[in-house]
């Protein structure tokens, strides 16, 4: 029988097409479909998932039905657009991704998952006679910006619509399933956990490299290799007899044993028959660092590489640069690295170098990249090794231990189906990598999918337009975020009849639930809950005592901050009347420049004095900085010593707590002699009891917990006149049409018309604020600008964000988060026509330039929002200057390779 003979009939001719053989889980997955399932295929990186994406174009072009294939980011659907066009014509294929509108009434349409949502929001004539939508990537609906977009979809689309969702391997596939055929219908759940290559994994001690597991063990457990073990036992011992009487290093502590220098590991796999590898370093700087580190060595990777080949690579991706920009971008360096054979890939290069280097990479002209993780989400950039330096990165708030997750989709790049036999990943060891962890990490397959869906003033709105509140009420209550909020509820109910049943045991110790002992011990806990009342009481006394000196503070008054890495004197650059958190921007004495709040002063802020300061004051150049701070100190004003607060307790004046003690006293149970045994049991009875109680909570605020953000948006919408009974006003099809993480700030701009009368550049650099986010702390540092106009919009802006963030706080919603200036000058500069490496320079911080990578990302979300500024707003000024500024800012680096 050949191999192909039980295939259902479409997926024979299609099978007929492949130079390979079906998987199993493919054909499992391929007959579902045509069967009329939906399906969800879950399997490892590189094993060929899309396969069945592809069969799905395939069944909609047999029928004469639609396709749309979607895709997280717009490399990919480019990606996808370009092999779909070279199999089936570029006729029956169209791509929409935002930048890009080609052939959009195409049978296929490859598109990002924000266009679709778009389209199915827009009640689009597109989506007419749409049979499949393929979701690439799905498990991407877990990620906490994005997310929501592919659970809008799924629960979007009409139920005719047949969807093929991949995914990467996870955890509760089972459950992802459950949730898909309620929502979705009938749905095939296709789990595939075998690797397409194996994978082996490696330790590599010194030069010498190891298996990290004993794979001749008969042991049932996951085991280190004894050799291993062995070596790194004999080296710390040398490494120690060698510390004893040899040098040491800073601090007087011994010479630790350090991991090769890059170019000799990389030189040590070349040996080993191991490149191309990909070494992970999780940040930029360590990416550039190690390839300058390769390049001074001499290291040449390049092989057989044909450097007129590289160089027509490099050309087409990087042609259009203007030759202007070439040297602020290290272009030449970059090159040199090429054509040895070297590389690194993040996020802060240019797109275009990016690109240039995942090509030549794929076709084995680039033999070593130096890479951040975020290579290892969606771009098609396989190697036969992975290597990583370090098993801890930064999160954002902590350097924290990489997750088994997290090791797995890294070192899931190992393997090239089809040219690798096996992929391997290396561990470089230092002394404080544990063997046993890096065997946990490597045989743990934990990475469960959880949903980051929650309702935002957009969606809602669309919802409301679409469907009605209480039909949108009825949809968020199908969401996969509150399908697992309910399921956690089955949990917490057992968890509450078990506590219920030890409660019963307790107060049967104590005499009964009606027994004097618990009446007792109840006075005790009511005298413990005033005590906490009052103390709450003082500290909330003494915290709007402190918002309201905050809140009078005036621009040049002179403060002691008296708590804090801060603590000292500190004048006022900009003061906040915010009701109820003021945050006011001060310079310190030690040049520090930033908002404080309540929490840095212990007694409420007094002026101590004032100082004159210039009428503008751009406290993000260092210099100023420091000539204010020299002018702080020279205004002879000293911080008295620290306040202390009031340490008297208010217990010793209230009735209320005098009667309670006193009933205490005379109470029977006062004078029992087994008192205070009994009260300890009463502390495990009433620990019991509180955590039940919790737990109830719990309960009541997980059931339905979706909908009751969406009523306080409403709530919030209604008032603010997007709303008006039940219906969506003329503002509010404005606020739905724009899909921005600031959107009720952007439609409450453009109906108050805070951004008239500005030009397109002075637009663009108001606009930046609402979407940049500075890679330091602090983000928005007062309201500046280089023009009067964007000066006067910034303030505008920025006040009309302070009082939506107070009507958020009384609705109890997420603030919207708070605007950035950090990219007003850069972007300004750029849309003005100023040359690259100034509009970078401004765009950076303190002295050092944006990246390019940066700089072109921040541009293009610019762009993203002043194009749907100029769909969206009702005055044609604002419509225009959009518009314009969009033109201004499309130019040089930011139009090349707009992947």
């Amino acid at each position: 029988m050949t191999p192909n003979a039980s295939l259902t009939a479409e997926l024979s001719r299609f099978a007929a097409e492949l130079t390979f053989e079906l998987d199993p889980f493919q054909r499992q997955a391929c007959t579902a479909l045509e069967n009329g399932h939906g399906v969800l295929v879950c399997a490892p990186t590189g094993a060929g998932k899309t396969v069945v994406g592809e069969f799905a174009v395939h069944l909609a072009l047999a029928s004469g039905g639609k396709c749309f294939y979607t895709t997280p980011i717009k490399a990919l659907s480019n990606q996808k657009f370009a092999d779909l066009t070279e199999r089936y014509g570029r006729g029956r294929v169209g791509l929409l991704t935002g930048d890009q509108s080609i052939n959009p009434d195409a049978q296929v349409v490859v598109m990002t998952t924000e266009v679709l949502r778009n389209m199915i929001y827009a009640s689009s004539d597109t989506l007419r006679a749409l049979s499949y939508v393929v979701m690439d990537e799905v498990h991407y609906l877990a990620d906490r910006f994005r997310g929501a977009v592919w659970e809008e979809v799924i629960l979007h689309l009409p139920a005719e619509v047949r969807l093929v969702s991949l995914s990467a391997t996870v955890s509760n596939a089972e459950e992802f399933g459950a949730w898909m055929e309620t929502v979705r219908g009938d749905t095939a759940v296709v789990v595939d956990e075998t690797r397409p290559v194996p994978l082996w994994q490696h330790v590599m001690v010194g030069r010498r490299m190891f298996d990290l597991f004993d794979s001749e063990s008969s042991d049932q457990r996951v085991l280190v290799d004894s050799d291993l073990v062995r070596y790194i036992k004999q080296r710390e011992a040398a490494d120690r007899m060698e510390g004893w009487g040899g040098p040491r290093g800073r601090g007087g502590s011994r010479r630790v044993l350090r991991p090769m220098p890059r170019p000799a590991v990389l030189a040590r796999l070349d040996e080993e028959g191991l490149l191309p590898a990909i070494t992970f370093i999780f940040s930029r700087a360590g990416c550039d660092g190690a390839l300058a580190q390769c390049l001074r060595s001499g290291l040449n990777l390049s092989g057989t590489a044909d450097p007129e080949v590289v160089d027509a690579i490099i050309d087409k991706h990087t042609g259009e640069l203007p030759r202007a920009d070439l040297e602020v971008l290290g272009y030449w360096e970059w090159r040199e690295a090429l054509h040895r054979g070297l590389a690194s890939h993040h996020a802060g290069m240019l797109p275009a170098f990016r690109h240039t280097v995942e090509e030549l990479f794929v076709k084995g002209l680039v033999r070593a990249v130096f890479a951040t993780e975020t290579l290892a989400l969606g771009i098609n950039m396989p190697a036969r090794t992975v290597v990583l330096e370090r098993l801890v990165k930064f999160n954002g708030e902590t350097h924290a231990e990489l997750t088994p997750g997290e090791y797995t989709q890294l070192t899931g790049r190992a393997g090239r189906r089809g040219i690798d036999v096996e992929g391997h990943a290396v561990v470089l060891w230092q002394p404080e990598v544990d063997t046993s962890a890096v065997a946990g990490l490597a045989s743990t397959r934990t990475y469960p999918l959880r949903s980051s869906f929650k309702p935002g003033y957009n969606m809602s709105i669309n919802l409301i337009d679409r469907l009605g509140s209480d039909e949108a009420r009825m949809l968020l209550e199908r969401s996969f975020a509150q399908f697992q909020a309910d399921r956690s509820v089955v949990g917490l109910v057992r968890g509450i009849e078990r506590n219920e049943g030890q409660l019963r045991k307790l107060a049967a110790q104590l005499g009964g639930e009606e027994g004097d002992f618990l009446e007792y011990y109840g006075l005790r806990e009511r005298i413990k809950q005033r005590e906490r009342q009052l103390n709450n009481q003082t500290r909330s006394d003494r915290r709007t005592a402190g918002v309201a000196a905050l809140t009078e503070l005036r621009r040049g008054d002179v403060v002691a901050i008296g708590a804090g890495r801060r603590a000292g004197l500190a004048v006022i650059l900009e003061p906040d009347a915010t009701p109820g958190d003021p945050r006011p921007l001060v310079l310190t004495e030690d040049k520090w420049a930033g908002r404080v709040s309540v929490a840095d002063f212990p007694v409420p802020a007094e002026p101590l004095g004032r100082m004159r300061l210039p009428r503008r004051v751009d406290h993000r150049t260092a210099r100023i900085r420091r000539d204010l701070a020299s002018a702080l100190r020279s205004t002879g004003i000293t911080a008295p010593s620290r306040g202390r607060r009031d340490k008297r307790a208010r217990g010793a004046e209230d009735p209320e707590l005098a009667t309670l003690r006193r009933t205490l006293r005379s109470h029977p149970a006062h004078s029992r002699p087994d008192r205070e045994q009994l009260a300890r049991v009463g502390e495990r009875y009433n620990r019991v009891r509180r955590e039940t109680e919790a737990m109830r909570q719990k309960v009541a605020s997980t059931t339905n917990s979706l909908a009751r953000t969406f009523d306080r948006i409403v709530g919030l919408l209604e008032e603010r006149g997007f709303v008006h009974d039940g219906e969506v006003t003329a503002d509010g099809r404005r606020l739905a049409r724009i899909y921005a993480e600031s959107d009720l700030l952007v439609a409450e701009c453009l109906r108050q018309g805070l951004w008239r009368g500005l030009g397109a550049a002075e637009l663009a650099a108001v606009v930046s604020i609402l979407v940049f986010e500075s890679r330091s702390e602090g983000g928005y540092l007062g309201a500046t600008g280089p023009t009067a106009p964007i000066r006067r919009a910034v303030a505008d802006t920025i006040a009309q964000w302070s009082r939506l963030r107070t009507d958020e706080s009384e609705h109890r919603l997420a603030p919207t988060r708070e605007p950035d200036l950090g990219f007003v000058d850069g972007i300004y500069k750029w849309a003005r026509g100023d040359a690259l490496v100034d509009a970078m320079l401004a765009g950076g911080d303190q002295g050092t330039p944006l990246s390019a990578g940066d700089f072109v990302r921040w541009c293009r979300q610019v762009i993203d929002l002043l194009d749907q500024i100029h769909s969206t707003a009702d005055d044609t000024e604002v419509a225009a200057t959009a518009a314009k500024a969009v033109r201004a800012i499309r130019r040089g680096v930011v139009a090349v390779d707009a992947a």
